[in-house]
């Protein structure tokens, strides 16, 4: 049986994730199609990275990767010290629910549960009692300014309200990383800047690791570190501000040459 490490402290050295050429095929009657080529990517403590890609550019199939939702189909993936392509299909929801928080854009609230039972759900399957598991939930419930709102029921909150409440269930287990999938697709600017902004504080304040994947340019802006992806490879890897500041000058040229927006 393969060995799951703890979470990594904030401030340690070690990459929290590390995949070296990593490729990902899907096979349908027959036909292999392959998504990811040869991809290398580190990721320390601390960092704060968007993912940038129009469709079919890998970001998806890339997130559900780093995210132990699915598997690479060469190359290596360590998350947290962890050889992830060795763990069985256990030990990866093992270290899914010990290192990892997931935002999602669609919030994926439990509509029966109230918020507090939501948020207190990750504890709950991780094996801590229902009145610990409750506690942390209203802890976290109230660093994202929702305290207030614990007994009320996902549906009786705003778009922007579920989003913090999503945020601070992947916040109660203490992971040390975040991966946020579009968290702001479903949000108006305001609220999308207010939650970009949360994630910001927490990246700031508490040492978590926020990995996003987005196509909005100013949702990535607020990141310090910018990959763009392309046909399954990294076309770009390095500060966000750069970064964004290519992409610009790149659709700005492919305008004037066509006429259409890229």
């Amino acid at each position: 049986m393969a060995t799951i490490t703890d979470p990594a402290p904030a401030g340690s050295s070690q990459d929290l994730i590390a995949i070296e050429g990593v490729s990902k095929s899907y096979f349908a009657g027959g036909i292999e199609t392959q998504v990811l080529f040869g991809i290398d990517l580190r990721v320390a403590p601390g960092d704060f990275l968007a993912v940038m890609g129009q469709s079919g550019s890998g970001k998806s199939t890339l997130m559900n990767i780093l995210g132990c939702l699915d598997q690479a189909s060469s190359g290596t993936y360590r998350l947290n010290g962890s050889d992830t392509l060795s763990l069985s299909r256990s030990e990866l929801a093992t270290i899914r629910n010990r290192t990892i928080g997931f935002v999602f854009q669609s919030f994926n609230l439990i509509k029966r549960m109230s918020v507090a039972e939501n948020v207190a759900l990750p504890l709950i399957y991780a094996g801590v009692s229902r009145g610990k598991a409750h506690a942390k939930a209203l802890v976290e419930l109230e660093r994202v300014g929702l305290k207030d709102y614990a007994k009320r029921l996902p549906n009786q909150l705003s778009g922007g309200q579920q989003q913090r409440v999503a945020i601070a269930r992947a916040l109660v287990g203490d992971p040390p990383l975040i991966l946020a999938d579009e968290p702001t697709g479903n949000l108006d600017t305001q609220t999308s800047n207010e939650i970009m902004r949360s994630l910001q504080q927490l990246n700031a304040t508490r040492g978590i690791t926020i990995l996003l994947v987005t196509h909005e340019p100013d949702i990535a802006a607020y990141s310090k570190r910018l990959v763009r992806l392309k046909d399954g490879h990294v076309l770009y890897d390095g500060a966000a501000a750069e970064g964004l500041r290519q992409l610009a000058l790149s659709n700005d040229a492919h305008f004037m040459a066509t006429g259409e927006p890229a």
